[in-house]
């Protein structure tokens, strides 16, 4: 398998079937220092040089006091390539280490989008860029299913709050096996987060889970991605989506305030 065209066709498909860039736009992707963020930055690169429309790219990494080895390697590496790099320590976030230890991922995960918008804002990009792949996608419809009752995963496109930055997962058809190819073929240095380590999560466990059924059955995430695009309303207990004969839909079920 040639894997640079394999990627380049999986995210260029994102990219177009999901309208995620567009002409004039700046890029700023979010490096957290894996293997999946890097190789999306490498796609954008080449399709950068390829692509019918006129875009820019930059890169930025948000440090906030849970790498596992020095960053320098990393910068070392995109100098290299002569791609424009901002390293941003996030203040915030390395005083909560210190005064919150076992503070949970929804915290660490609000000072980081804070933290991305600002350099954002820095480096005049209207769009920024995530690493997340085919897998996370899988393990989060999973995961909403199971632990929070919603049929959801993660969107390939979306906006922040205000409307002011358009947010892009164009890896959503990529798995991590090409990822994982990809990053070691180019040598790109790995800085892991001490987050990725743990053990006992409910994704890791999803992950373990996955890994053992694609054993067997190793297209199980590329049907699940293709489920994600090929919903049957008519097949779910969602009375808003049913055209249910004779009920009015607001209506099904009158709810009781008084007995």
């Amino acid at each position: 398998m040639d894997l640079e065209k394999t990627l380049l066709r999986k995210v260029g498909e994102a990219i177009h079937r999901f309208k995620m860039i567009r002409d004039g736009d700046r890029v700023a992707v979010a490096l957290s220092g894996g293997k999946d963020s890097a190789t999306l930055l490498e796609a954008l690169l080449l399709l950068q040089k390829r692509a019918p429309i006129d875009f820019s790219v930059c890169a930025f990494t948000v440090e906030q006091g849970k790498f596992l080895r020095p960053i320098e390697p990393l910068g070392e590496y995109l100098k290299q390539r002569g791609v424009a790099w901002t390293y941003y320590r996030d203040a915030p976030s390395l005083r909560l280490l210190d005064d919150q230890p076992e503070h949970g991922c929804d915290l660490c995960s609000r000072y980081r989008r804070r933290a991305v918008y600002e350099v954002a804002h820095g480096l005049k990009a209207n769009v920024i860029a995530f690493g997340h792949t085919a897998d996370d996608f899988c393990e989060a419809l999973l995961r909403n299913m199971m632990f929070t009752g919603r049929l959801s995963a993660l969107p390939p496109v979306t906006s922040s709050r205000d409307r002011e930055y358009r947010l892009i997962r164009p890896l959503v058809f990529v798995t991590e096996d090409i990822t994982r190819a990809y990053a070691e073929a180019l040598g790109v240095p790995v800085v892991p987060c001490g987050c990725s380590q743990k053990t006992g999560t409910v994704r890791r466990a999803l992950r373990d889970m996955f890994a053992e059924i694609e054993r067997k059955y190793p297209h199980l995430k590329e049907n699940i991605l293709s489920a994600m695009g090929n919903v049957d309303t008519g097949r779910l207990l969602d009375p808003r989506l049913l055209h249910l004969e004779g009920a009015p839909r607001r209506e099904l079920f009158p709810i009781v305030t008084e007995l």
